[in-house]
C-alpha cells in the first residue's frame, strides 16, 4: 500500500538509500563530561560556529603574493625599458639619438665629411665655443630667456661664424634676428627652393615649411623655400664674414626624414660649412625664470612636457587596463561553506526520496539507482571506474560472475525508465539481488 505521507512505496525509499550516492556521515555524538547522566540524542545538531583563522590567513597570503608578483613584473619591465633606451634615446633633435625623432644620422654624415659635433646644454658654453670656424646650431631658440638670448646674440656678432636657428618664433626673433617677423606655416608639403642660394639650389625640394615662415625687409637677406609667398628659410648676414640662417622647421635634421627629397643635402650644406659644429640644446637647467614669463600663444601645457613622457603614460594606462581585465575576469577558488546544522544521513535520504516521489521523478530515481549499482559492481568484477557505465565492458564482466539465475543484466543495469512506482520498487529489488549475487559468487 502507498503511504499516506507522500513518500515512495514501501521498500523504494530504503533501496534508494542503499543504492544511491552515499550521503555524508553524521557527526559522531560526544557525551558531555559535565552531564549527570546519558542524554537523549537530538535529531538535529547545531554545527560549531567558530571558524579557524588558518584558511583566511592562507588566502590573504596568496593574494599578497600575487599582487607583489604583478608589481615586480611591472618594475622589471620599466627597468628593462630604461636600460634599453638609456643608450639610444636622448630626445628630439639630439645628435646622439638613433630614434626616428633624433638626429644621429646627420651627425654621422657630418663626421664623415670631417665636421666634428659638440653638444652643449647652456648658453654660456655655446657662446664660449662659437668662433669663425664653428657653426652654432640652436635647436629651440624660443626656450631661451633674455640672459641666454643676450649671450647668443653677442656670440653671433663677434664670432664671425654661422648661426642656425631652428624654427624661431616671435619670442626669440626680437633679440636674435631683429627686423624679422614669424608666422605659423600652413603647408607641410615639400617646397621648392625658388632662390639663388647655392645650398638650396643644389639640394632641390626639401621639408622646410612644417612649422614657421618669415617676413623681413632687411637688405641682402636671402629668402628661400617660400610657402604662400613667405620664405621658410632666411639667410641674414651678421658680423664679420658670418651669417645667420633661420630655418622654419627641424624636419630636415630628423633621422626618419633625412633621406627624403633634398633634406640630407640641405642639412649637410647648412651645418657643414665650417669644420666644427656646436649643437646647442637648451635645457631646463639653463632656463631664466626671472627674465621672461611669457610664452608663445600657440604653446600649450602638453608642449612643455618632455619627450618620452607621453609614451610612458600610455604604457601605464595599458598596464592598468590589463590589470583591471585580469582581476575582473578572475573567478577565484571554490569556497567551502559550512552548514548551520548537521543532518542525519537517513533523514537526508528520506527527504530526497519524498521529493522524487512528489515530483514523479522516476527517471531520475532509477538513473541514480542504476548508476550507483554499476559503480559498485565495476569495483567487484575488476572493471575500471572510467568504464563502469559502458554496457559493452560491464555486462560481460558481471555475467561471468553469475550462475543460471535468470538475471537480465543488460535490462537491469541499462534498461528503460520504470513506468510506475511498482516497477521502480521492482527495479530496486532486482538491483539489490544482482549485487548480492555478485558479492557471494
Amino acid at each position: 500500500m502507498t503511504p499516506h505521507d507522500g513518500s515512495l512505496p514501501q521498500g523504494a525509499e530504503h533501496k534508494h538509500a542503499a543504492l544511491s550516492d552515499p550521503p555524508p556521515r553524521p557527526a559522531p555524538e560526544q557525551p558531555s563530561r559535565h552531564a549527570p547522566g546519558p542524554r537523549a540524542t537530538a535529531p538535529v545538531e547545531t554545527a560549531p560556529t567558530d571558524t579557524a583563522p588558518g584558511p583566511d590567513r592562507a588566502r590573504l597570503a596568496r593574494r599578497a603574493r600575487r599582487v607583489l608578483g604583478f608589481v615586480a613584473v611591472l618594475a622589471a619591465g620599466g627597468i628593462a625599458l630604461a636600460v634599453l633606451n638609456s643608450g639610444t634615446r636622448h630626445g628630439l633633435l639630439d645628435p646622439r639619438s638613433a630614434d626616428p625623432y633624433g638626429s644621429r644620422a646627420v651627425a654621422e654624415l657630418l663626421e664623415d665629411r670631417g665636421v666634428t659635433t659638440r653638444v652643449v646644454t647652456t648658453a654660456r658654453e655655446a657662446a664660449e665655443a662659437a668662433g669663425p670656424r664653428t657653426t652654432l646650431l640652436v635647436t629651440d631658440p624660443d626656450r631661451l630667456g633674455s640672459r641666454q638670448r643676450g649671450l647668443i646674440r653677442s656670440a653671433m656678432d663677434l664670432s664671425g661664424g654661422r648661426t642656425v636657428l631652428l624654427a624661431p618664433g616671435s619670442h626669440s626673433l626680437t633679440d636674435l634676428a631683429p627686423g624679422v617677423s614669424s608666422q605659423s606655416a600652413t603647408a607641410a608639403d615639400t617646397l621648392a627652393p625658388a632662390c639663388s642660394l647655392p645650398a638650396a639650389a643644389s639640394a632641390g625640394r626639401a621639408d622646410t615649411g612644417d612649422d614657421r615662415r618669415y617676413t623681413t625687409d632687411l637688405p641682402r637677406a636671402t629668402a628661400c623655400y617660400p610657402s604662400d609667398g613667405r620664405p621658410t628659410l632666411l639667410v641674414l648676414p651678421a658680423g664679420t664674414r658670418g651669417d645667420t640662417v633661420l630655418l622654419g622647421s627641424g624636419t630636415i635634421l630628423l633621422n626618419e626624414s633625412l633621406a627624403q627629397e633634398g633634406n640630407a643635402s640641405l642639412a649637410l650644406q647648412l651645418l657643414g660649412s665650417r669644420p666644427e659644429l656646436v649643437w646647442y640644446m637648451p635645457s631646463l637647467a639653463d632656463s631664466d625664470p626671472g627674465s621672461d614669463a611669457e610664452t608663445e600663444e600657440d604653446q600649450s601645457l602638453f608642449d612643455l612636457v618632455p619627450a618620452g613622457w607621453s609614451w610612458a603614460l600610455l604604457q601605464l594606462f595599458a598596464a592598468a587596463a590589463l590589470a583591471a581585465l585580469w582581476r575582473a575576469r578572475r573567478l577565484g577558488p571554490l569556497v567551502t561553506e559550512k552548514l548551520p546544522v548537521v543532518i542525519r544521513a537517513s533523514e537526508a535520504t528520506e527527504g530526497r526520496a519524498r521529493l522524487y516521489r512528489k515530483a514523479g521523478a522516476r527517471d531520475r530515481a532509477s538513473t541514480v539507482l542504476r548508476a550507483a549499482t554499476r559503480e559498485r559492481l565495476a569495483a567487484l568484477v575488476g572493471v575500471p571506474a572510467s568504464q563502469a557505465h559502458d554496457p559493452v565492458t560491464l555486462v560481460p564482466a558481471v555475467s561471468t560472475r553469475l550462475g543460471d539465475g535468470g538475471h537480465d543484466v543488460t535490462t537491469t543495469l541499462f534498461g528503460p525508465t520504470p513506468s510506475d512506482d511498482a516497477a521502480l520498487v521492482a527495479l530496486a529489488d532486482h538491483l539489490d539481488a544482482l549485487e548480492r549475487e555478485v558479492r557471494t559468487s
